[in-house]
């Protein structure tokens, strides 16, 4: 299936591995330019080495803290001037710590904000006027299946990310008229390099046992969220719009 992103102009935020990384190389694989951003730059630098070597279009890679909104603001406009055009933005973020609600200060929650929710703002309103211009945008912003499904132990998590779909649905109307649709990606447990740190040594035992209570039985892949960003960057999901796409193999057991 020809997804119609073939010379695309993408950005990708915190793509230097894990979630972020899998967006980017699929993007470039249907034959997108991917600007991608981090803040390490020898992790950046050997991502943007895989990107490239995934598709025929243009790969930037900038070293900037998205928490620090003009460096973001920049990014953006940097991006959208290389490649002539803007039309895709993928919003993402690192992760938190790991801990119930009533584990963390108020600095704590105010540095999760800024980390986690800030960064989702700065980067949709950066890229709002090229992707007017165009006519044509989609905008992803991903986050956690806790904005779905609070886990006792991802207070933070809960909190920080929850603001993001209010800000989507917002975006939803404001961008409507000039075909640009705005969808939330909730990921569940996913293999990136989030989890070894978090398990350390205990990682492979501490997978299956999460595995076991999916009703899929197994954790996911990073390039699944990839196809997903594809599938709606692509023109056959333009009037797909204020969506919260959770992906998490069924652990979610809400109805709504």
């Amino acid at each position: 299936m020809d997804l119609g992103l073939d010379g695309r102009a993408a950005l990708v935020a915190a793509a230097g591995s894990g979630i972020g990384l899998a967006v980017a190389r699929a993007l470039a694989a249907e034959g997108a330019d991917v600007s991608i951003c981090g803040r390490d730059p020898d992790k950046l630098a050997r991502a943007r080495d895989e990107i490239d070597a995934c598709g025929k279009g243009r790969v930037l890679a900038t070293s900037i803290d998205l928490r620090d909104e003009e460096a973001a603001a920049g990014w953006v406009r940097h991006t959208a001037e290389e490649f002539g055009a803007l039309h895709i933005v993928v919003s993402n973020s690192g992760g938190v710590p790991f801990g119930p609600v009533e584990s963390f200060t108020v600095a704590q929650y105010r540095e999760a904000v800024d980390g986690n929710l800030l960064p989702h703002v700065s980067l949709a309103l950066a890229a709002a006027p090229y992707l007017t211009a165009a006519g044509w945008g989609r905008i992803v912003m991903i986050t956690s299946e806790s904005v779905r499904q609070p886990h006792p132990g991802s207070g933070l998590s809960s909190v920080a990310r929850l603001g993001v779909l209010g800000f989507a649905k917002g975006l939803v109307h404001a961008f409507g008229a000039a075909g640009v649709t705005v969808n939330v990606l909730a990921p569940g447990f996913h293999r990136t390099p989030i989890l070894d740190v978090q398990y350390g040594s205990r990682v492979e035992e501490r997978l299956a046992e999460v595995a076991r209570d999916i009703p899929l039985g197994r954790i996911g892949r990073a390039e699944d969220l990839g196809a997903l960003v594809c599938f709606l960057a692509a023109e056959q999901a333009g009037y797909v719009t204020g969506s919260v796409v959770v992906v998490d193999g069924g652990n979610s057991r809400g109805i709504g």
